[in-house]
């Protein structure tokens, strides 16, 4: 039994790319990805890979891409997971994600005929993504898939909880125990990548509340924070990194019980009384 807890690296919403040639790893998480790996990676290196998705091992490629450094000096590694449209893993992907390849294939086929390029998005009723784990083993990764029907079996799971006590799950990992067991396979899937995104941000603020800029547990010598979902997870089943915000336990019940209304472009809730807080750290959003 491979062990991921604590190794998750990223989660990517699915595209073309990701059905038929690669992921690109973004250059902020590059140096947890690739420490993982036996060796590392100059620019124009490669290295086979596993990949571990549904028990079954797949074969793939991590390459640090090759690029003019005179031309682009400044420019970062780019780090991909590189695989064939033919790949098994390709062909696996294509078909636990048909929903999305049916789109995209079908707005690919607009495209063509009438001459227009564009970068091709899902719409929000097609809500499809891939979460990367790294593992003890070697350049060894694991892949959990969230497809259409995941999604709309969590929204049926999760259809009489409150917010509060969604969030609070999975900060302190309880499991309802009234859920069938095919319901707890889910949600464990789906809350452990929320604590996994909610952690790497805990650590980017250093446990420090992102709207008062305190960490209280410091003193004591623990480290506490919690993740609150900006727009409610139970209604728009969205746990991007972009949609949470860190926040210390007093925040996050005033938070809960207020109800502000929060406005992104300003970084500021704003509550029913008309008092306006402003977060004060912000590294993400």
């Amino acid at each position: 039994m491979i062990d991921i807890y604590g190794g998750y690296v990223y989660k990517k919403n699915i595209d073309w790319s990701v059905l038929h040639q690669g992921i690109s790893i973004p250059v902020t998480i590059q140096k947890k990805f690739i420490k993982q790996a036996s060796n590392y990676l100059d620019r124009g290196q490669s290295k086979p890979i596993n990949l571990i998705l549904n028990g079954k091992t797949y074969k793939a490629k991590l390459v640090n891409q090759l690029f003019n450094q005179e031309k682009y000096g400044d420019r970062a590694d780019i780090v991909q997971i590189r695989y064939v449209p033919t790949s098994d893993i390709a062909v696996e992907l294509r078909m636990i994600f048909n929903r999305s390849y049916q789109f995209l294939k079908q707005q690919r086929e607009i495209d063509r005929e009438s001459g227009r390029r564009r970068a091709i998005s899902l719409p929000d009723d097609i809500n499809e993504s891939i979460a990367i784990y790294i593992t003890d083993y070697p350049d060894t990764y694991v892949l959990e898939c969230f497809n259409a029907n995941d999604y709309n079996a969590i929204r049926q799971s999760i259809i009489n909880i409150q917010e509060q006590d969604f969030e609070y799950s999975i900060d302190y990992n309880i499991v309802d125990e009234n859920a069938t067991i095919e319901q707890k396979i889910l949600l464990t899937k789906v809350r452990r990548l929320n604590r996994a995104i909610g952690e790497c941000l805990k650590e980017l603020y250093e446990y420090r509340c992102q709207i008062c800029g305190t960490n209280i547990s410091y003193r004591y010598g623990i480290s506490i924070a919690e993740s609150h979902h900006i727009i409610p997870f139970i209604k728009s089943l969205n746990n991007n990194a972009n949609n949470q915000i860190i926040v210390c336990p007093n925040h996050h019940r005033i938070i809960h019980k207020a109800e502000p209304e929060f406005k992104k472009e300003k970084l500021m809730f704003i509550y029913s009384n008309g008092f306006e807080e402003k977060i004060k750290m912000n590294r993400h959003l």
